[in-house]
């Protein structure tokens, strides 16, 4: 057989790293233990973007550099531009025919100065009266031919952006070339409306008219598009001036196209393109506010990127209803903030795409939420956050325990059993396979064999979490969550045999998933109820005989409500003395267990003092006062101290 190496052309390569997306995964982590909502969270890292080394900018920063765009193209110049340009070629062709009339005696000279003193006041009028003019002098003929060469090309490039270059020569048939192709661009247009259009047409099309066309468009859509937009802009520029100036470069630009005999074919593409796109602002209005004047082309192209810019802002703010990244059109942030923007755009949308994709997020019923998988993240993050608060040794004795170890290695062996959480021997599952069969080595689940280790007894362990409105008024609410399922990881991670429950408790108790602790938010009823949740700790306890028992108690204040007999909770304060007695007796038979209750108290209120001190004189557990954002340490620290 022969074999051919080369690059991999079949799509994505298949062997390349997955996208790391744990530093977005562990900033939305991070809002979601602080009481957000998950999609918010992702809201708000796509806005703000990443800081880390590949890091991107964020939609907000995009959104500034948007708005500093608008903000330059309305001070860039004025709108009434060209009629300014028009007057001023307009004086200067008569005051050199003028000057050229001036020294002659005959009553031709009288007549044509006569002729000049009686023209309409308004710029377009004038310019229409003057056109068969038969100029004495050649420099205002000249001047006169520019004027008019200045506004077919400026009404012409309104609408068709490039062609005043094209135009700029003053050739006839390059005018004439024009008219043409806005005569076979409407017949396109007419034949598109009755579904006989072609992409063979449009692409004959754009091989003898392409160079009239800069942005290159591939598909009849694409032009359409880019005309209508231009062709909406000119409106909303014509709305935007004076009713005086708007008729007045109404005017000349219907004298305009008259002379050159592009007017129809003009009012032709004119209706074709609204009628395509009436979903365009054609009725508005745009202010520019800057000192120099514009010509008509300009000013067009300015009020169409403006238009562009708006449409832009919007999907950036991403505040509407269903908004989405697929919204941002690419096309436009190119060309409005450039290829930088695009990408940082584009690694958003990945950064969105592969938390899903690698199955960090899920979407239930429109709803972002976190998955098992990014739970076991978080919690991983918030252990590394403790552990690099740690002092001393601890930290890297603990790093240095493998995953699914249950002791110390004893140098032996043994065949490998459904469940086996020990290392792999890989040298002795490689041995067996090749001892079963030299000639053909293949591994068979019967082939593998795990390094033994010593057996260390399990530990029963429960984390009791006060979930009441006072841990979310001291801002202790977020530090609770990250140490739960901090210590959750560390436990399911490193002490497999170890049997973990988390409990919240607040006018009544339960137990907590991982999934659920992440995203609990605070109860804000009234109640702290550890009665009934050392009653579910006990139950804990009983189900794992023989196993280490763990009670860790994180609570802010002292109990306020019980459980009743017939399973509804109480709520009294001052504690009512049923209370304390219930709550007392389930931590006397905790002690009778053998179980030692440590309790971290997160405030320091008077009665809430007196309760641990006489819960730790009943028990013989210890109490600690950790400061703020250091309760996590606390809590895996003592455990760690518990599993010796």
């Amino acid at each position: 057989m022969k074999y051919r190496y080369g690059p991999y052309r079949e799509g994505p390569d298949p062997l390349a790293p997955p996208y790391d997306v744990r530093e977005a995964l562990d900033a939305v982590g991070e809002e979601v233990l602080n009481g957000g909502r998950v999609g918010d969270a992702l809201r708000d890292l796509l806005r703000r973007g990443l800081d880390g080394e590949n890091g991107r900018r964020g939609l907000d920063d995009l959104l500034r550099q948007v708005r500093e765009r608008r903000r330059e193209l309305r001070e860039r110049g004025r709108m009434d531009g060209l009629l300014e340009q028009v007057r001023s070629l307009l004086d200067t062709a008569i005051g050199q025919e003028r000057a050229e009339l001036f020294p002659d005696p005959s009553d031709d000279a009288r007549l044509r100065e006569a002729e000049l003193d009686q023209l309409p006041s308004d710029t377009a009028g004038a310019v229409r009266a003057l056109r068969d003019y038969q100029w004495r002098s050649e420099a205002a003929r000249r001047t006169f031919e520019q004027l008019k060469d200045m506004l077919r090309s400026d009404v012409l490039d309104a609408q068709f952006e490039g062609l005043k270059q094209a135009l700029q020569s003053g050739d006839p048939a390059q005018t004439e070339r024009v008219k043409h192709m806005m005569a076979a661009l409407n017949a396109m247009l007419e034949a598109d409306a009755r579904g006989e259009h072609r992409q063979e047409d449009f692409d004959a099309f754009m091989a003898e008219y392409g160079d009239l066309f800069p942005d290159e468009p591939g598909t009849l859509e694409e032009l359409v598009d880019s005309l209508a937009r231009r062709s909406a802009a000119l409106n909303r520029l014509m709305n935007s001036l004076s009713p005086e100036q708007r008729a007045e470069l109404g005017r000349l630009m219907a004298e305009s196209l008259q002379d050159a005999g592009l007017e129809l074919e003009m009012s032709r593409l004119g209706d074709a393109l609204r009628q395509r796109r009436p979903d365009l602002d054609w009725a508005g209005q745009e202010g520019m506010s800057g000192e120099d004047p514009l010509g008509l082309g300009d000013a067009t192209s300015a009020l169409a990127d403006l238009a562009d810019l708006a449409d832009l802002e919007s999907a950036l703010s991403q505040d509407y209803p269903g908004a989405s990244l697929a919204d941002v059109d690419e096309e436009a942030v190119r060309r409005a903030l450039g290829r930088g923007a695009v990408d940082d755009l584009a690694e958003l949308r990945r950064i969105e795409a592969e938390l899903e994709r690698q199955g960090y997020l899920n979407r239930e019923g429109g709803r972002l939420e976190l998955t098992p998988k990014a739970v076991r993240r978080l919690g991983q993050t918030a252990l590394r956050k403790v552990f690099s608060q740690l002092k001393g040794g601890r930290n890297g004795q603990h790093e240095q325990r493998s995953a699914g170890q249950s002791g110390e290695l004893t140098g032996t062996s043994r065949q490998w059993r459904f469940g086996d959480e020990q290392p792999l021997d890989v040298v002795r599952t490689v041995s067996n396979a090749i001892l079963r069969n030299p000639s053909d080595v293949r591994l068979l689940p019967e082939d593998f064999e795990v390094k033994e280790t010593e057996r260390r007894t399990g530990a029963a362990v429960c984390l009791l979490v006060d979930l009441s409105y006072s841990m979310v008024m001291r801002g202790s609410w977020a530090d609770a969550k990250q140490t739960a399922l901090a210590l959750h990881s560390l436990v399911s991670t490193q002490y497999p045999q170890d049997a973990i429950q988390i409990i919240g408790f607040s006018h009544h108790a339960r137990v907590l998933q991982p999934e659920q602790m992440a995203v609990l938010d605070w109860d804000m009823v009234q109640g702290t109820n550890l009665h009934h949740a050392l009653l579910l700790a006990g139950r804990h306890l009983d189900a794992h005989p023989g196993f280490e028992p763990i009670v860790l108690v994180v609570t802010d204040g002292e109990p306020t409500a019980h459980l009743r007999s017939d399973g509804r909770p109480v709520f009294d304060y001052p504690p009512a003395p049923e209370t304390l007695v219930l709550t007392f007796a389930e931590v006397d038979k905790m002690t009778r267990r053998g179980a030692t209750l440590n309790v971290f108290m997160l405030a320091e209120d008077r009665r809430l003092v007196a309760f641990v001190e006489e819960l730790a004189r009943r028990n013989g557990g210890r109490v600690f006062s950790p400061d703020s954002g250091r309760l996590g340490e606390y809590v895996v620290s003592d455990y760690l101290r518990a599993r010796g």
